[in-house]
């Protein structure tokens, strides 16, 4: 089965009771047993829900993966894979990565016991010279957030495997649609469903794809015992959101890639990062890995933080927001915004320049984005 077929039909099947072709809400907390000891696959909505199933089932499909957990964050996701570790273990993480994880890493992590070390997220080497006795897990975003830079998976999984340390992926950016990173080697994948698998706004949630079974059954155990999950109503919208994935991603990239070339030659902007131009230093990289470079751009403007605001203060379609991988186009300033976590040198140490802007690109008219930026800018 193709990739689109699987994004509708796949934990989606007809409910056979009913016959109902969209997946029923299962809006219940518990569920009547036969006899102690004995049910019919559910006992309790925390532990599991037929609706969140489905889900479940949709993207570890989605991934190539054999099983699939849904949370209620992407960063529950996130800290659920960290949890598999314990006081002492060493993690390598990209240097380049979402503020919150960060956050996770520096104030919550390491206070109990973690050591973490950053890697230059443009030298697959660098993961490798990190590697201590303890290290147990390898941590990377691509693209990364913010500066799109695009890591080795294949490459990583190769020294992963060598060293016998786990490696996960947040695979937001790209999505399964353009990008499966268990079938480059990596063990873990992890998603702020939030996002484009969702990708209407108007939903929170995480999902942790894998086929390693002793990664598997930790992280179930944990997200049962920890009970960040979804709600059904939850699960059910980000399952209509994975129907029309393929179409909206194509449409993303398209206007994506158009955007980022018009930044590139206008006269107030400094550097654009987008894999899909033929200027992104990882370029041919991205073209070996993806099957398509994303609907995110971050570009540098001319000037600094009062240029930055001026420029936010004058567009009209895209709307000055956290998050991304909405319909709608969306403009956010990393400094001040998502990477906030960071302290000013340590942004700068990781390029986070006070000029930088970051595009989720959506699927609106690209004629009108276009003169959307090129209004603010002018």
């Amino acid at each position: 089965m193709k990739f689109a077929t699987k994004a509708i039909h796949v934990g989606q099947e007809p409910d056979s009771f009913t016959g109902s072709v969209a997946v029923p809400v299962y809006q219940t907390s518990t569920y009547q047993q036969l006899a102690i000891g004995k049910h019919k696959g559910f006992e309790y909505s925390r532990t599991g829900n037929p609706t969140r199933k489905a889900l479940e089932e949709a993207v570890s499909s989605l991934e190539e993966a054999k099983y699939g957990l849904a949370f209620a964050s992407g960063v529950a996701a996130t800290t659920a894979v960290f949890s598999l570790l314990k006081t002492g273990d060493h993690v390598i993480c990209g240097d380049d990565i979402y503020g919150g994880t960060y956050r996770l890493l520096e104030y919550m992590f390491r206070q109990w016991g973690l050591e973490v070390t950053y890697a230059d997220s443009r030298e697959t080497g660098s993961f490798g010279d990190a590697i201590k006795k303890n290290t147990k897990l390898i941590w990377i975003e691509t693209p990364t957030n913010p500066l799109l830079k695009i890591i080795d998976i294949r490459a990583l999984a190769h020294i992963s495997k060598q060293n016998n340390i786990l490696l996960a992926v947040d695979n937001t950016f790209a999505s399964p649609c353009l990008q499966q990173p268990l079938t480059l080697g990596a063990d873990i994948v992890v998603h702020s469903t939030t996002k484009y698998l969702a990708g209407h706004s108007d939903v929170i949630g995480g999902a942790i794809a894998t086929s390693d079974a002793k990664a598997y059954y930790g992280l179930k155990f944990y997200q049962n015992a920890a009970g960040a999950v979804p709600g059904p109503w939850d699960c059910w919208l980000i399952l209509r959101g994975i129907k029309t994935l393929v179409v909206r991603m194509r449409q993303h990239e398209k206007n994506a890639l158009f955007i980022a070339e018009v930044l590139e030659k206008h006269p107030k902007v400094e550097r654009v990062h987008y894999p899909g131009l033929r200027s992104h230093p990882q370029h041919e990289l991205a073209k070996t890995q993806m099957h398509g470079f994303g609907g995110m751009i971050s570009f540098e403007i001319k000037g600094g933080f009062a240029e930055v605001e001026e420029f936010v203060s004058r567009l009209r379609l895209f709307l000055l927001a956290e998050s991304l991988g909405g319909v709608e186009s969306l403009v956010c300033y990393p400094p001040k915004m998502t990477h906030s976590s960071f302290s000013g040198e340590e942004r700068q140490k990781r390029g986070i320049k006070d000029n930088l802007i970051r595009l989720s690109v959506g699927i609106e008219d690209k004629e009108d984005l276009k003169e959307d930026l090129e209004s603010a800018l002018a």
